[in-house]
């Protein structure tokens, strides 16, 4: 099994400006807006880059995605940030409307997502964004893994051409994806298994490449997917290695309604069935905690998928 090294602990929300700032400075068209959350976004050395291309909409999420969805319609390349609970349920319908309907080419960058925000506790944290912007048509989802990946998948996005849902997050967590291209579409297959396929997305797939190491002592051979694309769902890559393995564990720091695990059993049930067993915080809200203690506490760490893979092949 490949071995993943840690470069060392980062926040992808770090990625997130780096890469706006390299986006930036490649096309002059791309803008950024943010809601009271400059800091937060990491929008800092943007901003001090480029300050006529930054705006400033305070906490006003509607008016923000209208602002940004007209710089669009100009030509610009805006990219749209604010906490992940704030920029999808609040101003869901700005979004639905002005960005999707429209076919707008706005990027909402979504930070703070799932419960690894930690102590702000359930007013801050969500767990049913990922649902919210999969249903909407046209819509990009995209939830990278770790500081490069985020870097590198905000960098793509803003070469897209169409409405990009980016999720990121607070956490310092491993730094391990090699420096390349992000190809919007694309699942990545980190290491070769043949007795369980192991799916993961976001902060999930470092969790899965721990878990994998684990069963590897136990004489058990998982195929661990970096979904860092939940739409478009790269199905081919899913379905070979579901087919080769005969057992599938999806694991997301998103509740089971409309997330990632629902997706891949409707793509299995339809093509190519087989025993899955689902990793996420089932039909919960967050809680306090530090983001260990909560990934703990709702089974979606390491040893949680370990054991959900235990038991998929069990069904096999």
């Amino acid at each position: 099994m490949k071995k993943y090294t840690d470069r060392g602990k980062k926040d992808t929300r770090s990625g997130f400006g780096e890469g706006l700032l390299q986006a930036g400075k490649a096309n002059p068209k791309v803008v950024a807006l943010t809601a009271d959350l400059k800091g937060s976004l990491k929008m800092d050395a943007f901003a001090a880059e480029f300050p006529d291309r930054y705006f400033e909409c305070g906490i006003a999420e509607a008016n923000m995605i209208g602002t940004a969805s007209g710089m669009a319609l100009t030509g610009l390349i805006p990219f749209a940030g604010s906490f992940a609970e704030f920029v999808t349920g609040r101003v869901y319908d700005q979004i639905r409307m002005e960005v999707c309907y429209g076919k707008t080419n706005v990027k909402i960058a979504s930070s703070h997502a799932g419960i690894t925000l930690g102590e702000d506790g359930a007013t801050h944290q969500t767990m049913e964004d990922i649902a919210l912007m999969r249903v909407l048509p046209d819509m990009v989802v995209i939830n990278p893994c770790d500081w490069t990946q985020t870097k590198n998948a905000t960098i793509a996005a803003a070469k897209y051409d169409g409405p990009v849902y980016l999720r990121f997050g607070r956490p310092k967590v491993a730094d391990f994806m090699p420096d390349e291209p992000f190809e919007i579409g694309k699942a990545y297959v980190l290491n070769e298994g043949k007795d369980v396929t192991i799916i993961a997305t976001g902060h999930m797939v470092w969790e899965a490449l721990k878990a994998a190491e684990t069963l590897e002592t136990e004489g058990i051979c998982a195929e661990v997917i970096d979904v860092a694309t939940i739409k478009p769902l790269d199905k081919s890559t899913i379905l070979a290695s579901a087919i080769k393995t005969g057992a599938v564990v999806v694991a997301e720091e998103h509740n089971m309604a409309g997330g990632l695990g629902e997706l891949i059993a409707g793509v299995l049930a339809t093509t190519s069935p087989k025993p899955i067993q689902f990793v996420n915080g089932k039909d919960t809200f967050g809680q306090s905690g530090t983001p260990s203690e909560l990934l703990a506490a709702y089974g979606i760490d390491a040893a949680g998928i370990a054991e959900a893979a235990r038991v998929v092949i069990e069904r096999k």
